[in-house]
């Protein structure tokens, strides 16, 4: 894949995030019920573990998503490594909460794992961004359309 490809990838995915996140945080401040479909999603959504120091989750997800979805509109390397660093941020705190989720509070939401399932993709196809750095082409592209 080229720069371009994995920039416009990352970038839907993370618009599709970015959706996810609005939603639940649209939820959290508007005190209505999470719509799920196997029922641990309102368990999950006021356990205490939704906030971080009175912060929603959501709204951290949401703050990630915008921001990877920033970085994937520069072709730079310093914006292929932070959202590289923002999106394995994201796989990391994804990974505590799903502990908490299966082992604490014993209730699984779909949106969060929907939410974990994006920012690793995510996280793969930002590291693949980083060591491939553009890689060119084949033979025949312009180079223009190679970024």
């Amino acid at each position: 894949m080229t720069d371009r490809q994995l920039r416009a990838t990352i970038g839907l995915l993370a618009l599709a995030g970015t959706a996810l996140a609005a939603y639940l945080v649209f939820v959290h401040y508007s005190g209505r019920p999470v719509t799920c479909s196997f029922g641990g999603c309102e368990t999950v959504h006021r356990s205490k573990y939704s906030e971080v120091l009175g912060v929603p989750v959501a709204l951290l997800g949401l703050g990630a998503y915008v921001a990877i979805l920033a970085l994937s509109l520069w072709c730079s390397e310093a914006a292929r490594a932070a959202g590289l660093a923002i999106a394995l941020s994201g796989v990391l705190f994804g990974a505590y909460l799903l502990y908490a989720q299966v082992v604490v509070i014993e209730a699984l939401c779909e949106w969060c794992l929907l939410s974990d399932a994006l920012l690793s993709v995510i996280a793969a196809l930002s590291l693949l961004r980083l060591l491939t750095k553009g890689a060119p082409a084949p033979p025949g592209v312009p180079a223009r359309a190679r970024t």
